[in-house]
């Protein structure tokens, strides 16, 4: 349980938009990424010390994991956490990862309709079903152009 909520907690809002960030290759689209990375680092912190100070629980839901860790102002910083990761993707300048970010943001909407309690737990496997799609590409798709950087 703790590996799996440092992970889905700490980890991935920071490490999404750092990504992005990262993979961008001009200066003008990194700074616009940056705060998004700022954003996750400060949602990781508060999601850190949340889990740090406790109750964390899991407990067995009808499809899903329901975990609980205490979080007050938990539609804030859930909020936050999506705009963290889903926002950097959004504001990439590649084609692809815009693409990849509205689908984040549908498959959002969607999980959080279906079950707010689960949401975390979907919201992973999503991920990781989105990261098998991803290596799909990855491996499968044509090579890219001499200038794949489609926005400005």
């Amino acid at each position: 349980m703790w590996i799996y909520l440092l992970i889905a907690m700490v980890v991935v809002p920071i490490l999404v938009p750092l990504s992005i960030w990262k993979l961008e290759p001009t200066a003008q689209r990194r700074r616009v990424i940056a705060p998004f990375l700022g954003l996750g680092i400060g949602v990781a912190i508060v999601l850190l010390i949340t889990m740090l100070h406790g109750p964390v629980s899991v407990r067995l839901g009808a499809y899903h994991l329901s975990y609980t860790i205490g979080l007050q102002n938990g539609i804030l910083i859930v909020g936050l956490y999506v705009v963290a990761t889903c926002g950097s993707l959004l504001c990439s300048g590649y084609r692809d990862i815009v693409i990849f970010g509205v689908a984040n943001l549908i498959a959002v909407i969607v999980l959080a309709r279906l079950t707010a309690d689960g949401f975390a737990s979907l919201w992973c496997f999503y991920a990781a079903i989105a990261s098998g799609f991803i290596s799909l590409h990855m491996r499968l798709g044509k090579p890219h152009r001499a200038m794949p950087y489609a926005l400005n």
